[in-house]
């Protein structure tokens, strides 16, 4: 088994309690409260900042093979995805500019920022995000909110782009070898800052 299979394996009972969170549930069926999707909306915003910042930190360590690949995903998640999220953000009336970090927002950036000082292990925190949204993506899309709004969301994760992104962070840490049990450690960290994320502020 890949190291990134045996993540995907420990991060799938963590997947499975983020599909039965309150504001994933919420979502998933297109009845979410406004005020409570807009405030995540916010905080997913300033997440996604520092995002770029992570992918750059590890860009600047990574091997020839990858250093274009996260520079790309540093690129597309600044001009691509955060467009994306302030056209939704509009649609909610989410005030981006005058944002702050909640506590679990402010506590899962500094964890991969600091675990970004690490290729290798910096990669296997920052999986989570990767791998979790495009396997929430998939299964909500299975049976999709009406809620067009909602629905949008849902399709940009479970978007076949968006889950070949995901597919090659894989390959990466899978290349990049960082020692397993530490491995694991980090993704199931970053795994639990990934359900602390949809309680909302």
């Amino acid at each position: 088994m890949t190291l990134s299979a045996d993540l995907h394996a420990l991060g799938r009972p963590m997947l499975d309690a983020q599909l039965a969170h309150p504001t994933v549930r919420g979502i998933a069926s297109g009845d979410l409260p406004e005020p409570v999707f807009r405030s995540w909306l916010e905080q997913d915003y300033l997440f996604l900042l520092d995002y770029v910042r992570v992918f750059s930190r590890l860009a600047w360590q990574a091997p020839d093979d990858h250093l274009g690949d996260l520079v790309d995903l540093a690129h597309s998640t600044w001009h691509d995805e955060l467009s994306l999220h302030r056209s939704m953000s509009a649609g909610f009336g989410a005030d981006l500019r005058n944002a702050r970090k909640g506590p679990a927002c402010a506590a899962y950036t500094d964890f991969l920022l600091r675990s970004a000082a690490d290729y290798g292990e910096g990669l296997a925190a920052l999986y989570p995000c990767m791998w979790g949204y495009s396997t929430l993506g998939r299964i909500l899309a299975e049976n999709p909110p009406a809620e067009p709004r909602y629905r949008a969301w849902v399709n940009t994760y479970a978007d076949p782009g968006f889950a070949a992104l995901a597919e090659r962070i894989a390959g990466m840490i899978d290349e990049a070898a960082p020692d397993a049990a530490r491995a694991r450690e980090l993704f199931a960290e970053g795994m639990r800052h990934e359900l602390a994320f949809w309680d909302v502020p």
